[in-house]
């Protein structure tokens, strides 16, 4: 009898052990996560644009002049560089983009970015910026938001003419207006 104890006891060991061995182990949440926006007139429409970033914290942190400085090409967002894709010919400023995956790296500074359309995609930060790969540049202003953000959040804003894609953090925002073709 004590031989079908042990018995049962170690089959159970065994099915109840191996649920454990077979569980998925996911990674935690990254620390700054990827989030996208799409830019589209209404619901119903095809999208214009879409970006996607990810979303460092403030964290209590000095933002615009410390963690990110100023006068310094950066990845805007944290790990990836941000991905702009076009899906409809636009406006940059004076400059026609096609359809297509770009770059968004932008220059802080204290009263305006300088917002660079860059056609070397798929690159970590801004470690391999290359300045050549530059397609367009614009020079925005920037403003005081209303409240301050903790994450860095991107959203673009229908227009009768385009989109504006609206960056902020902290208490600083950039407006960045794409222009329908």
């Amino acid at each position: 009898m004590k031989t079908v104890y042990t018995c049962i006891a170690i089959t159970l060991t065994i099915l109840l052990s191996t649920d454990a061995t077979l569980a998925q182990s996911f990674p935690t949440m990254d620390a700054s996560p990827m989030d996208l926006a799409m830019a589209r007139a209404d619901r119903n429409t095809p999208p214009v644009a879409r970006v996607i970033y990810s979303r460092p914290s403030k964290k209590g942190r000095e933002i615009f002049g410390e963690l990110v400085p100023y006068d310094q090409v950066w990845r805007t967002g944290a790990n990836e560089a941000t991905e702009l894709t076009l899906y409809k010919p636009m406006l940059f400023g004076d400059t026609k983009l096609d359809p297509g995956t770009y770059t968004l790296y932008t220059i802080p500074k204290k009263d305006e970015w300088v917002i660079i359309i860059n056609g070397d995609t798929n690159v970590w930060g801004s470690y391999s910026y290359k300045k050549e790969k530059d397609i367009a540049r614009m020079t925005v202003e920037t403003r005081n938001a209303a409240a301050p953000t903790e994450s860095l959040s991107m959203v673009f804003r229908p227009e009768n003419d385009g989109t504006t894609l609206m960056i902020g953090w902290d208490s600083t925002y950039v407006e960045i207006p794409f222009k329908s073709i």
